[in-house]
């Protein structure tokens, strides 16, 4: 009887091992396809990922360069427009300065002029001291008519001609945009208050600054 029980163990084993086999295959095949499904997917998920960070990148340096362009621009404008505020500061002090000099030397001088007038009345006889008084009064009448051109002084400082070839008197224009104006052939105020179709040509180079549009306005004011 053992002998005969013998054979089958073995084939129980053998069976056993070759199911063993199988299995093991089986789940190396899925776990082998698993994987592979793995990294597809992987690959399916890194790709929109790049592109999006490319793309946002990208857009971060487009804007950061016209952050850039946007900011030295103003930046330009408040300069020029510092400038011309400190020129304009500078010419009026200086011209308020020159009328308070001439006024002041106006005034000197007619004092000088009234002295000795003033001493003439003084030596009267006395027989004629009653109409010392109409006298006097002429006189005060005739020395009061100085006080006439005093007033009339500042009007004659106003008259001076107006360097026309000074652009940066023109409000809104700085020396530098000035200097471009002249390098484009804008030479006078004349061509940008009454500017010809080649002016306007010239001066449609400088429409983005800011003002252009009132430009032709205030040059005719100074003009």
């Amino acid at each position: 009887m053992a002998k005969k029980a013998k054979p089958s163990v073995d084939k129980i084993v053998k069976k056993v091992n070759k199911e063993f086999d199988k299995t093991s295959s089986q789940i190396e095949k899925l776990i082998n396809d698993a994987l592979k499904q793995f990294d597809s997917l992987q690959n399916q998920i890194q790709e929109p990922v790049r592109k999006l960070l490319k793309e946002v990148d990208e857009l971060r340096d487009r804007e950061m360069k016209r952050f850039n362009e946007e900011f030295e621009r103003r930046l330009n404008e408040f300069h020029e427009l510092q400038n011309s505020i400190l020129e304009r500061l500078g010419i009026a002090s200086k011209e308020l300065k020159d009328e308070v000099k001439k006024t002041a030397d106006t005034a000197s001088t007619k004092v000088s002029a009234a002295k000795p007038k003033a001493a003439t009345t003084k030596p009267a006889p006395k027989s004629t001291a009653k109409k010392a008084p109409a006298k006097t009064a002429a006189k005060a009448k005739t020395t009061a008519k100085p006080k006439t051109t005093a007033k009339k002084a500042p009007a004659k400082k106003a008259a001076k001609p107006v360097n026309k070839n000074d652009l940066t008197r023109v409000k809104g224009i700085g020396p530098a945009t000035a200097k471009k104006m002249q390098e484009a052939g804008i030479n006078s105020i004349e061509q940008i208050a009454t500017p010809s179709d080649t002016d306007k040509e010239k001066l449609q180079a400088f429409s983005k600054m800011k003002g252009f549009a009132t430009l032709s306005d205030e040059a005719k004011k100074i003009l």
